[in-house]
């Protein structure tokens, strides 16, 4: 007996598991749920935007110049300022030049137009005298002639030696190079006791009235630029305002600069076009700022963003809602999917600038769909500002 009991055990559990799928609930098959695409919406903001191109460049002076000696001789004497970096103000000596030969000079000019002088006004009283013989008949026809010559080159040499007379003084002047304008020393190579000669450089110098940067720009970006490209360049309220940006002593710095004018023409390989940012007073402080700001020095590499354009009713939304052939997906009232044509008036990085063809409150869908469709049903994730969305995008 207690062998059949396993069978009969599982003769019994058999029989109940007939019992409970004979009187079980019947299953009814259903169709699969499909669920729209779930999207991301952003809701269109027109609004005045103002566009600016970032670009780079390095500093120059506005104003360079060659020191150039007019006389030639001996170095007597050099500025503590010319010296490499030095600053200069306007009207300062620079370097003095060995007078001597040219006050020697001076006084031979000076006594040589006393001659000059003197001897006219003897010629002078001879022709005098031959008009009186001559009209007395006591004087021939060729004595009053070599009176009136002798007059006559009297007359010149007085001339030359006034025109000695000047040169020698301008001579002496020029031993005494005074600076031309409030700058700065580039490079300098002459020192005390060195021959100088007459037209050969001695130094390099530069204004520091103003700086100014060479910024190449894509020709296309002008048009956000308001640059004008004419004979009179940009002047007044037409300058543009550049803010240049550059690291120096492990800190950031800022300058404000305009745009006065562009070159003359495009480079034909890269597309460019220069234009020409002026700064005034580079070297000059901020004293609104705390910490002591460095100046704008001649060589440094700046970052620059022109600021351009401003544009009325524009809608920023980011690059990634841009789709093929300038459309941009629009989630309608009944929350499907449309394509909108649209015009963009310029794409930057990571952001685009849509100029027509969205109206306020439109839902843009920033979401990327596999195989989108014109009016498939989407599901809403959420719905921002568009405003919002590209700021947090920068």
């Amino acid at each position: 007996m207690k062998r059949l009991l396993p069978f009969v055990i599982l003769a019994a559990g058999f029989g109940l598991a007939a019992v409970l799928i004979v009187t079980g609930p019947q299953t009814v098959p259903r169709p699969p749920t499909v669920l729209p695409p779930l999207v991301r919406v952003l809701s269109a903001n027109p609004t005045t935007v103002q566009l600016s191109s970032n670009t780079h460049g390095i500093v120059v002076p506005r104003t360079e110049s060659e020191l150039t000696p007019e006389v030639s001789g001996r170095v007597l004497a050099v500025s503590d300022a010319l010296v490499s970096g030095g600053f200069f103000s306007k009207g300062q000596e620079l370097l003095s030049i060995e007078p001597l030969d040219y006050e020697v000079a001076l006084e031979e000019a000076r006594a040589r137009l006393a001659r000059a002088d003197s001897d006219l006004s003897n010629a002078k009283k001879t022709y005098s005298r031959q008009l009186d013989l001559a009209r007395k008949q006591s004087a021939s026809a060729s004595q009053q002639d070599d009176a009136l010559n002798r007059l006559r080159i009297a007359e010149a040499t007085l001339k030359e030696a006034i025109a000695r007379l000047s040169r020698a003084e301008r001579d002496l002047s020029r031993t005494r190079i005074i600076a031309p304008y409030d700058g700065r020393v580039r490079s300098e190579r002459v020192d005390v006791g060195q021959f100088v000669n007459r037209g050969n450089p001695i130094a390099m110098i530069y204004a520091t009235d103003y700086a100014e940067v060479r910024l190449p720009i894509r020709d296309e970006e002008l048009a956000f630029l308001n640059i004008p490209i004419t004979n009179s360049g940009a002047n007044g309220a037409e300058q543009p305002r550049v803010i240049l940006r550059a690291e120096f002593a492990g800190k950031s710095h800022e300058w404000s600069g305009n745009v006065v004018r562009t070159e003359g023409e495009l480079d034909p390989r890269t597309r460019m076009v220069n234009v020409i940012v002026s700064v005034s007073d580079p070297y000059a402080q901020d004293d609104s700022r705390t910490e002591n700001r460095p100046p704008l020095s001649v060589g440094l590499f700046v970052e620059a963003e022109i600021i351009g354009a401003r544009f009325d009713n524009t809608v920023k939304l980011p690059r990634s809602s841009l789709r093929e052939r300038q459309q941009i997906y629009v989630v309608d009232a009944e929350n499907r999917l449309r394509f909108r044509d649209v015009e963009v008036l310029r794409i930057v990085q990571d952001e685009v600038f849509i100029k027509s063809g969205l109206n306020e409150g439109d839902k843009v869908c920033i979401s990327i769909l596999s195989s989108p469709v014109d009016g498939m049903p989407v599901r809403l994730e959420g719905e921002i500002d568009s405003n919002v969305v590209a700021d947090a995008s920068q």
